[in-house]
C-alpha cells in the first residue's frame, strides 16, 4: 500500500503502519456519530443469539435435521470468526467506510433473506452472508469511531461504550427474541434488522469519514481459505458424527478439517505478515486472556441455547416467559460489562481473570440440580452468578491481551482477542450443543434426532415424552458440566500463572485502535 504522509498533527504510527486521522469539527457531531456506529454493532452482537429462544419455533416451522439446526444456529459465528482478521486487512486498504457501508447493506439483505427463507438448507445459507458481513462491520466500526475522537480520553470513554453496547447486545438477544416470537412469526428475529440497516446507509454518510491505514502488510488469501475451510470441515464432522453416529464421512472430514487447520498453522509461521501470528502465545498473559475471551464465550452460547429449549420445550414455558426468566442474567452482564474497567481499576486484571472463572464455573454447576418437572430458580441463579463472570470476560479480554504485546504487534493481539470471542461463541453450540445431541441421541427413545422432533411426533405416549425431557435434561447437565470444570480449572491455572502484581493496559486502547480493535462479546 502507498503511504499517506500528513503534517504530524494528522499520522500516528500504530503496530508498523501510519494512521491518516481527519478531525472532526464538533464534540457534539462526534458522539451523534457514535450513536449511528452502535446501531450496525448491537445487530451483529444481537444476531449471534437472538435465535436461542427462536429455536422451538424455527424447528416448529422449518422441521430441520438435528445438524441443520446447530448450522442455523452457529454458521453465523464461525463466518464471522473466520474472516474477521481478513476483513480488517481490506478495510485497512480500501477504506474502513465504504467496508462498513457495503457490509451493513449485505448484512441487510441477508437478513431480509432469512426471515422468508422457505426451508433450513436456505436459512442456514443466509446466515453463513449474514456472517459474512458481520465480519466487515466490526473492525471497520471501531476504526471509523477511533476518527471521531482525536482526545485520547474521550476515545477511550467512547470505546468502552462501544464494548459495553456490544455486550449488551448478546446478552438481550435472547430477551429481544422472545419478545418479538411472542407476537410474531419467527422471521420478525431479522426483520427488525432492516430499520437499524436503513437509518445506518442514510446517516454514516453525513456523521463519518472515510480512514484507511497504510502499511507493507497484505491479505494471505490462502491462509484465509485454509482457516475458514478448516474450522468448517472439522465442525461439519463433530455435528454429524453426534447426530448420525460415527461413519466413515464424517471421520473422513474431521481428519481433512484437522490437517487443513494444521497446515494453516504451520503457514503462519513462516509468513512476514500471519492472518495469526501465534508467536504472540509464548506469552502467558497473552495465552491466558485469548483462551478467557474463548472459553466464556463457548460456555454462554451452549448455556443460552440449551437453556431456551430446556425452558420452553421440557417445562412448557411460552416464549415471553422465557424471555423473562433470561432477563435478570442479562442485565447482571450488562451491568457488569459497564463497571468492570473501573473494577478492574482497583483489584487489578489478575483478580478480575480469576472472578470471571470461578463466577462462570459456579454458574454452570448451578444447573445440575434442574430437572423436567422444574428449576427455573436454579435456571435464574445460573445466569446471573454466571453473567459477572460473562461480564468481566467481555471487559477484559482485548486490553489483556493488547498489554501483554510490545506495541508493534498491539494491532494482531487485538485482532487475534477479537477472533477468540467470536469462534467461541460458534464453539459452544457446535461443541457443547453437539454432545448434548449426542447425549439425547444415545438416552433418549430414539425416535428423532432432537426434543424439538420428537414432542412433534403425533400421539406419544406421556412415558415416551419423559423419556425425551429427562435424556435432554442429561445432555444439557453433561454439557454444563463439561464446561463449568474447563472454567475452574482455567481459573486454577491463571491464580498459578498470572504474576500477581499484573501491570494495567495503559494504552490499550490507543494500542489496538490502529491495527485490530478492542473487545466486544
Amino acid at each position: 500500500m502507498a503511504r499517506v504522509w500528513l503534517p504530524s498533527s494528522r499520522r500516528r504510527t500504530v503496530g508498523g503502519m501510519t494512521e491518516q486521522r481527519v478531525p472532526h469539527s464538533s464534540e457534539p457531531r462526534a458522539w451523534l456519530g457514535l450513536l449511528v456506529i452502535l446501531g450496525p454493532v448491537l445487530l451483529v452482537a444481537m444476531d449471534g443469539s437472538v435465535l436461542f429462544l427462536a429455536m422451538p419455533k424455527v424447528t416448529e416451522a422449518l422441521s430441520p435435521t438435528a445438524d441443520q439446526a446447530l448450522w442455523i444456529l452457529d454458521i453465523y459465528g464461525f463466518a464471522v470468526g473466520s474472516l474477521l482478521i481478513a476483513f480488517g486487512n481490506i478495510g485497512d486498504r480500501y477504506g474502513r467506510l465504504k467496508l462498513l457501508m457495503t457490509g451493513t447493506a449485505v448484512f441487510g439483505v441477508a437478513s431480509a433473506g432469512a426471515a422468508f427463507a422457505p426451508g433450513p438448507e436456505l436459512l442456514v445459507a443466509f446466515r453463513a452472508l449474514m456472517g459474512v458481513a458481520g465480519a466487515t462491520l466490526l473492525p471497520s466500526a471501531l476504526a471509523v469511531l477511533s476518527e471521531l475522537f482525536t482526545d485520547p480520553r474521550r476515545r477511550a470513554k467512547a470505546i468502552g461504550i462501544f464494548a459495553a453496547a456490544f455486550a449488551a447486545g448478546f446478552a438481550v438477544g435472547p430477551v429481544v427474541g422472545g419478545q418479538l416470537l411472542s407476537g410474531f412469526w419467527w422471521g420478525s428475529v431479522f426483520l427488525i434488522n432492516l430499520p437499524v440497516v436503513l437509518l445506518f446507509l442514510l446517516l454514516a454518510p453525513v456523521l463519518l469519514r472515510e480512514v484507511r491505514t497504510t502499511g507493507t502488510g497484505r491479505i494471505d488469501v490462502l491462509s484465509v481459505l485454509l482457516s475458514a475451510a478448516g474450522i468448517l470441515l472439522t465442525v461439519y464432522a463433530i455435528k454429524h458424527a453426534a447426530a448420525e453416529g460415527v461413519a466413515a464421512t464424517p471421520v473422513a472430514t474431521g481428519i481433512a478439517g484437522i490437517v487443513t487447520l494444521g497446515w494453516f498453522a504451520r503457514r503462519q509461521l513462516r509468513l512476514e505478515h500471519p492472518l495469526i501470528d501465534f508467536r504472540l502465545f509464548r506469552d502467558r498473559v497473552f495465552t491466558i486472556a485469548v483462551v478467557t475471551g474463548l472459553l466464556p464465550l463457548t460456555a454462554w452460547s451452549a448455556a443460552a441455547y440449551l437453556g431456551g429449549i430446556y425452558l420452553q420445550s421440557v417445562l412448557g414455558l411460552a416464549v415471553l416467559d422465557a424471555a423473562l426468566v433470561a432477563l435478570p442474567g442479562a442485565a447482571v452482564l450488562t451491568v457488569t460489562c459497564v463497571v468492570t474497567p473501573a473494577l478492574v481499576a482497583r483489584i487489578g486484571t489478575r483478580a478480575a481473570l480469576i472472578t470471571c472463572h470461578f463466577c462462570v464455573a459456579a454458574g454452570l454447576l448451578l444447573l445440575l440440580p434442574t430437572s423436567g418437572s422444574g428449576g427455573i430458580g436454579w435456571y435464574i441463579a445460573s445466569t446471573v452468578i454466571a453473567g459477572i463472570g460473562y461480564g468481566v470476560s467481555f471487559s477484559v479480554v482485548a486490553d489483556t491481551a493488547v498489554a501483554a504485546v510490545p506495541a508493534e504487534r498491539a494491532g494482531s493481539a487485538a485482532a487475534i482477542a477479537e477472533t477468540s470471542n467470536e469462534i467461541g461463541n460458534a464453539l459452544g453450540i457446535a461443541l457443547l450443543g453437539s454432545l448434548a445431541t449426542l447425549i439425547f441421541r444415545l438416552q433418549g427413545p430414539d425416535l428423532a434426532g432432537t426434543l424439538n422432533e420428537t414432542l412433534q411426533i403425533q400421539g406419544l405416549a406421556p412415558a415416551v415424552i419423559g423419556d425425551a425431557k429427562t435424556a435432554f435434561v442429561l445432555g444439557l447437565h453433561t454439557a454444563v458440566l463439561i464446561a463449568g470444570i474447563l472454567h475452574g480449572a482455567l481459573g486454577a491455572l491463571t491464580l498459578r500463572w498470572l504474576p500477581r502484581t499484573q501491570p494495567m493496559p495503559q494504552d490499550a486502547n490507543e494500542k489496538s485502535s490502529g491495527g485490530g480493535f478492542s473487545r466486544t462479546g
